[in-house]
């Protein structure tokens, strides 16, 4: 059995540093008009930092016993005493400490090879400082990458961008990141961006390594070419150019074309150009964003139920969707929720009346099943009738999965929706919420059966009850 005494063995090592008999050292540290002199031990120096073990191994003491004398010109006397009581004493509180000071504090131990100190920074200033990081990015961006060793922060500086980028490119000059910065953020599927936002930026990056090039790329010649591929070679293989609409290609990558890989050029003219294209050679997967920022829902958590509906909407082709697996165009911004705001069809047109272009979701209580619908048109309740369009549909899924997902168009168009002051969201006779009682009684009146529209959505046509019920409106992003 054995026992630690490490507080009184820092405190003897601290109480050596400030006794002015046994030094064997002396240390001139910062420059006019701020200069100190300290005392110091290199036996205990040359153990605690490689950095200082270094730089005294051709100081040793002379022959005539004079001591040695070594200067420190680039760091200020006052963070060197919190380093040297660190290197005595094992100790760096933080009480009352600046956030400023402690990045410099950071800086000057990594400079001094102080792994153990450095690491405990980080992790500090991750754990208790995030929001000053946050708001004061660019100081903590440039500081990480001044040293390999700071690999924490780069990482809370990468998946900050990759979180939030449009803070970062809006905050401050994103053209003077490191090369190894930017593509650690643009390799990650988790980037927050559309993809032609990314092609952007990263376009405009070369540019400012290159000042002398144009903006314009009709104006560059083969050797200017060859310079930007070389200044984004590491980056250009990372871009999803998959992921771009057919005018996003047409306008943003074709004027850039002599930059890309001739093979990869032709597969993406070939992808955008042929309605039966189907090759996966060489084709980046799609970003994969995140559902909190797409819609708040409490019934849905599955971006591919999204993604679904999106395509659903705009009726994209099997070939663009085979390739993107999240074609995710709007936003669903939320209008009602039955568990915040009522099950009534007052509430209903209260909160949803003349807004147009929404999805409804309903949760079947007791099972796993999601139940909805879409309509382009408004919802009112001034008159009882039909709606009529084309564009409208009601699916159904199971598990929060899309596995067995069903997508029902409408066949009838005259009898797509319909309005009535006792219901709610009404697709047809496919899909029921009436409340039989009244205006501001909850439903009580919940069905499905096969009329208007083309398939099937829900097994039985018999009244059911439902956990929650919400209404978005879906908004371009």
């Amino acid at each position: 059995m054995s026992n630690q005494f490490f507080s009184k063995l820092s405190q003897n090592y601290i109480e050596l540093l400030e006794d002015d008999e046994y030094y064997d050292i002396t240390i001139e540290v910062g420059e006019d008009p701020n200069v100190k002199i300290f005392r110091a031990h290199m036996s205990i120096l040359c153990c605690r930092s490689p950095y200082l073990r270094r730089t005294l191994t051709s100081n040793k003491k002379y022959k005539d016993n004079t001591l040695v004398h070594i200067k420190l010109p680039n760091i200020s006397p006052e963070i060197f005493q919190i380093i040297l009581k660190y290197i005595y004493g094992g100790i760096f509180p933080l009480n009352g400490r600046d956030d400023s000071e402690i990045i410099k504090v950071m800086l000057a131990a990594d400079e001094f090879l102080l792994q153990e100190l450095v690491d405990y920074i980080q992790n500090y200033l991750i754990e208790n400082k995030s929001e000053w990081m946050e708001q004061n990015f660019e100081l903590i961006h440039r500081t990480s990458f001044q040293s390999d060793s700071l690999l924490q922060l780069q990482q809370f500086c990468t998946d900050f961008m990759v979180k939030s980028p449009e803070k970062i490119f809006k905050s401050f000059d994103f053209t003077s990141l490191p090369e190894k910065s930017l593509v650690q953020l643009i390799k990650r599927d988790d980037l927050q961006m559309k993809e032609i936002e990314v092609w952007e930026h990263v376009l405009k990056w070369g540019l400012a390594q290159n000042p002398t090039l144009l903006p314009d790329p009709n104006t560059w010649s083969d050797d200017d070419f060859k310079t930007m591929a070389n200044t984004l070679q590491h980056c250009l293989s990372l871009i999803r150019f998959f992921s771009l609409s057919s005018k996003e290609f047409l306008q943003n990558v074709r004027p850039y074309k002599n930059l890309l890989k001739r093979k990869l050029y032709e597969t993406l003219l070939n992808f955008h150009l042929d309605p039966d294209f189907n090759s996966t050679d060489n084709i980046l997967l799609p970003r994969n964003p995140k559902i909190d920022g797409i819609i708040d829902s409490k019934i849905v958590n599955n971006l591919d139920i999204i993604s679904t509906i999106s395509r659903s909407i705009v009726d994209v082709n099997s070939k663009i969707s085979h390739v993107r697996k999240f074609h995710l165009p709007y936003n669903f911004q939320l209008l009602l929720r039955g568990s915040r705001d009522g099950f009534t069809p007052e509430k209903f047109h209260e909160l949803c009346d003349n807004i147009s272009h929404t999805v409804t979701f309903i949760k079947v209580k007791g099972t796993d099943e999601i139940l909805g619908g879409y309509s382009p048109l408004i919802w009112r309740s001034s008159f009882s009738g039909w709606g009529r369009t084309k564009d409208s549909f009601i699916f159904s899924f199971k598990n929060n999965d899309i596995k067995d997902a069903i997508i029902s168009n409408i066949k009838d168009t005259d009898c797509a929706i319909y309005y009535d002051s006792n219901s709610g969201p009404r697709f047809g006779d496919d899909i029921i919420m009436h409340a039989s009682c009244g205006y501001g009684t909850d439903y009580n009146d919940i069905r499905c059966k096969k009329a208007r529209y083309e398939k099937k959505i829900k097994d039985t046509v018999h009244n059911f009850s439902i956990d929650d019920y919400e209404v978005f409106q879906i908004v371009k992003r």
